[in-house]
């Protein structure tokens, strides 16, 4: 896929820990040969990395990096400031109250300063800003924004930037195909912008399923924020073939097994539902492709279905077949129709 896609953008992938460290023998395989980027799954959120104020576990983050430079592989960190995977410590006191505008800007300031500092010059981009937007264009009403606001987006690129001038500086966010949350991004990159503060691309969380999204709103998405004056990279990209009519349904009133309903194919996906999920991707790939000369990186959550967060949501044990490799990390035929489609869609590099 690396290959095919090159001079149009990066193919990457999500990496876990298994991969990290190499125990996947067959996963890293699959990697060297199909991917030129990778990113942390998990190992780089500020739980993970900086799980008590005075202590930081670089190890695993260490051995992406060298991972990425013994191989020729792009790596981009993520993610510096997100509501999500936050250690308490971070925004909270001992005694439960959140802290004061000044304690969180320095201790904003010191994480980013020393996580992007420790990888200067060998990470290309960071996801500086993770999830901060509603999908009707509000901002979330995380700890960050009860005590610093708005602005503690553009403090964030400020100290980003600062400890490694060098690096691209991303927002990244799901549902970016919604409208609301579409029209703030492209008002915040115009507002980071205004003060002088770097902003190079909007990462577009692509964790689509079979009736979403709706794909003429996604290219409005990737259309605006091309006009922003910023790059897109499709990241998180998978695919859940599982079909999502259950949701809010009253399974147990309705004489439908629940554990069934949740997980309707845990042995193998029907040929009938394989056919849809191909088309269906097969549909993603040509939008992307059609807008190369704006995209640089897709990446994939995951190398193969077995890595697949989506296997355990919305319930544990659930079973599903969201990426281009399956479980036994053989190329599904959507990784030779990708090849082909390389080739039959011009690339259109400005």
């Amino acid at each position: 896929m690396k290959d095919a896609a090159k001079g149009r953008f990066l193919i990457g992938t999500a990496l876990n820990e298994a991969q990290i460290r190499g125990l996947d023998t067959a996963g890293v395989r699959v990697v060297r040969e199909h991917f030129n980027a990778i990113v942390a799954e998990n190992c780089m959120k500020s739980q993970p990395i900086h799980p008590q104020r005075d202590r930081y576990n670089f190890d695993a983050p260490d051995r992406l990096v060298a991972f990425g430079e013994q191989n020729g592989i792009t790596v981009t960190g993520h993610t510096l400031i997100w509501h999500s995977q936050l250690p308490r410590w971070f925004v909270y006191n001992d005694d439960g109250t959140l802290r004061s505008a000044e304690e969180l800007k320095a201790i904003m300031k010191e994480h980013i300063s020393t996580v992007v500092g420790r990888y200067k010059g060998r990470i290309k981009g960071w996801d500086v800003v993770n999830e901060a937007i509603m999908e009707d264009g509000s901002y979330r009403r995380s700890p960050f924004y009860e005590i610093l606001g708005e602005e503690f987006i553009p403090l964030a690129f400020q100290y980003a930037h600062e400890a490694d001038p060098d690096a691209e500086l991303y927002y990244n966010d799901y549902n970016m195909w919604a409208e609301g949350k579409r029209n703030t991004v492209v008002r915040l990159i115009g507002e980071l912008r205004e003060r002088g503060l770097r902003i190079d691309a909007v990462g577009m969380q692509s964790h689509m399923g079979m009736n979403h999204p709706d794909f003429a709103e996604y290219e409005k998405s990737i259309e605006a924020f091309a006009a922003a004056g910023v790059k897109v990279m499709v990241t998180e990209f998978d695919m859940s073939a599982l079909p999502t009519s259950y949701v809010g349904a009253d399974l147990a009133g309705g004489g439908i097994d629940p554990a069934r309903a949740m997980n309707p194919y845990p042995d193998s996906l029907p040929a009938e539902a394989y056919e849809a999920w191909h088309k269906r991707m097969e549909q993603a790939l040509e939008i992307m492709l059609r807008h190369s000369d704006d995209i640089t990186r897709v990446t994939f959550w995951g190398v193969s279905d077995s890595d697949s967060w989506l296997n355990n949501f919305p319930v544990r044990g659930r079973t599903d077949y969201a990426l281009t490799f399956d479980r036994g990390h053989r190329a599904k035929p959507i990784v030779a129709r990708f090849i082909e489609m390389c080739r039959e869609i011009p690339a259109d590099k400005k």
